[in-house]
């Protein structure tokens, strides 16, 4: 049988033409994917600035549906799960990115990254401690600390917030020197409770060695001090606190100052210091440590009207009615007539009955819930 070449002829512009058509529809096919693919991508986010969370995310699996290599639209998928708390199904969004062999390393970061963030927002915390570990070293090193000493400081393992801490403080010219103090501090406290002296005052100087002039160690010390029966030392302490935080932290312990003073017979010196810290800088508290200073502990009257006068509080205003109504004076009885009306200000106010608005002022329409006459005339305060 012999080949007729005008088949040929005619079969090879056929397959030509066929071959032509086929790459054309293959053209437009993928054309058709590519301009779907950024319509879903921009239809979402449209629905997402718009506050319309629940379609946005089925645009956004409609969008990873259409082109599953993207790794922005998973990025965005998974962050939207985040925010909706749908955190199971934020995490499997970005460990199937992390999944992924032809991601980027940059990329790779980023999923994991915003793993951490799913498993810190579900409550995950040894899962985001791990996460967080693994981002060491990468452009997100120093968020990955922060986070790392947020959970320290959550479970309270100080060991590990003095590492992580120590490590951020060396990075960070002495930022974190007050809160290696800290950690320190309660790693002092809790030697102490376990009955591990040496331990506590090991950790105490390493408090003052990270931070010299922080308060805690300092308070810490002399409490420490007094507790076993060193009133001198524990003055000593305190003297150093007075001198170098003036009256700020030095008002938690002025009391026990005095008892401290008291107990060591350094009554006197510590009268002078105490009333020229009061003359600084006044406050009830200094008052209360001088009047231990006094014989039997009675309180001075007069120290307290004029406090009461210089910077009405309740506080004074007690002290000075539990003295007798004759030594209170005129000026006495004027301050505490004007401390009563300053506390009680603020707390003379009207409810809207309708909303449980309240107001100093009396208002016929709620600015609240816009209720018409929903006040009733008769204040209320406080206690009420």
């Amino acid at each position: 049988m012999e080949f007729d070449f005008q088949w040929l002829l005619v079969g090879l512009p056929l397959a030509f033409a066929f071959g032509w058509v086929a790459s054309r529809l293959d053209l437009r096919q993928l054309g058709r994917a590519r301009r779907e693919t950024p319509s879903a991508y921009f239809k979402g986010l449209n629905l997402l600035l718009n506050e319309q969370q629940d379609k946005a995310i089925d645009a956004f699996i409609e969008a990873v549906q259409h082109d599953p290599d993207t790794a922005e639209l998973h990025f965005a998928l998974g962050n939207l799960f985040r925010r909706r708390g749908e955190f199971e199904r934020a995490v499997r969004v970005h460990e199937h990115l992390l999944a992924r062999a032809d991601l980027k390393a940059a990329d790779h970061d980023r999923a994991r990254h915003a793993l951490a963030q799913d498993f810190m927002k579900a409550g995950l915390f040894d899962r985001a401690e791990a996460a967080w570990r693994a981002l060491e070293g990468t452009s997100f090193d120093h968020e990955a600390r922060l986070a790392q000493l947020a959970l320290a400081e959550r479970s309270r393992d100080w060991p590990r917030a003095v590492e992580v801490a120590t490590r951020l403080n060396a990075r960070d010219g002495g930022a974190f020197a007050s809160r290696i103090a800290h950690y320190e501090c309660e790693l002092a406290l809790a030697a102490d409770d376990a009955g591990r002296a040496h331990e506590a005052e090991a950790a105490l100087a390493r408090a003052r060695h990270a931070a010299p002039t922080a308060a805690r160690p300092l308070m810490l010390a002399g409490q420490r001090h007094l507790g076993a029966g060193r009133a001198a030392e524990a003055m000593a302490a305190w003297d150093e606190l007075r001198e170098q935080q003036a009256s700020g932290a030095f008002l938690l312990v002025a009391e026990d100052y005095a008892r401290a003073a008291l107990a060591c017979g350094r009554a006197d010196g510590a009268r002078k210091a105490l009333l020229a810290l009061l003359a600084q800088h006044p406050a009830t508290e200094l008052l209360a440590a001088l009047d231990r200073l006094e014989p039997e502990g009675r309180a001075d009257e007069q120290r307290w009207v004029a406090q009461l006068q210089a910077s009405p509080s309740l506080t004074a205003a007690q002290q000075v009615l539990a003295a007798p109504p004759e030594s209170w004076g005129a000026d006495g009885l004027a301050a505490l007539r004007a401390a009563v009306a300053r506390a009680a200000r603020p707390l003379q106010r009207y409810r809207c009955a309708a909303c449980g608005f309240e107001a100093q002022h009396y208002f016929w329409q709620c600015p609240g819930c816009l209720s018409w006459e929903s006040y009733p005339p008769q204040r209320i305060d406080a206690l009420q």
